[in-house]
């Protein structure tokens, strides 16, 4: 797979005074100031309507938000959006947003056909892809047959065949099952990508994340290690959300110190 320059000193991601005012004046995003580093995990959490989605989309310009937004030193600006694009990837909740084609080889070779790849690379990119998610094989399959957590997959790997340095990912656990979850979650684990995701599932942000930052009516309220923001359930009640269910339960999904 083809890979993209980034600064070696800058953050992944860097936002500095960011907002975001939807036509209708309703303000989504007011002055958020943010850094990731390259390779960390992020996992953004908060009540419905809150502006998680509109950060996820602004990180790779499909909203158009005002301050300073940088991605590996790169600003984001009409002029520098197809760099953009190749160095963020989204994965959306629903991958039926996201697969249109008739095969899984089509809808995974649809990125790098337009990155102009040659045959070789696509076939080579696709089977990497593939292999990532645990889907190797999957090529000649009808997309729309799949179930709906193989479906998911498939939209992972025709964002990771363009080999993005950035991950962005919105609510990746919905509505699977709990063997599709725990692997999708071992999955994203074991990625090398900056990776940012949007989740509901505090379980899934308490095992994946670095850091996880609080996003209430607009603002980022809270940003931390998730044994310091998950476990403090006061806060969490204040801003719409609940401590996880697998504290104290005595099992986890991959080791985390705290």
């Amino acid at each position: 797979m083809a890979g993209h320059k980034m600064s070696p000193v800058a953050p992944a991601i860097e936002l500095i005074d960011v907002s975001f005012t939807y036509p209708d004046g309703r303000v989504a995003l007011r002055d958020i100031n943010l850094s990731v580093a390259p390779g960390e995990t992020l996992v953004i959490v908060g009540p419905n309507g809150a502006g998680k989605s509109t950060l996820l989309m602004s990180l790779n310009g499909l909203n158009r938000a005002n301050g300073s937004l940088k991605i590996g030193g790169t600003a984001v600006t009409d002029h520098n959006l197809p760099e953009i694009r190749r160095l963020v990837g989204v994965v959306f909740q629903d991958p039926d947003d996201q697969l249109f084609m008739p095969t899984v080889f089509d809808d995974v070779a649809f990125g790098p056909l337009n990155m102009g790849l040659d045959v070789h690379e696509i076939r080579h990119s696709v089977e990497d892809a593939l292999g990532l998610v645990g889907l190797a094989g999957f090529q000649e399959r009808l997309s729309h047959h799949l179930s709906f957590g193989e479906k998911k997959l498939v939209s992972m790997a025709s964002v990771l065949a363009m080999n993005p340095k950035v991950l962005v990912m919105d609510e990746p656990t919905a509505n699977l099952d709990p063997r599709a979850k725990r692997h999708l979650l071992s999955i994203l684990g074991e990625l090398p990508q900056t990776k940012v995701i949007s989740t509901h599932d505090m379980n899934a942000a308490y095992v994946l994340a670095d850091r996880v930052a609080v996003i209430y009516q607009s603002e980022l309220v809270a940003i931390g290690p998730p044994a310091a923001i998950l476990t403090d359930e006061p806060r969490l009640l204040e801003y719409g959300l609940e401590l996880p269910t697998i504290l104290g339960t005595g099992r986890t999904w991959k080791t985390r110190e705290t």
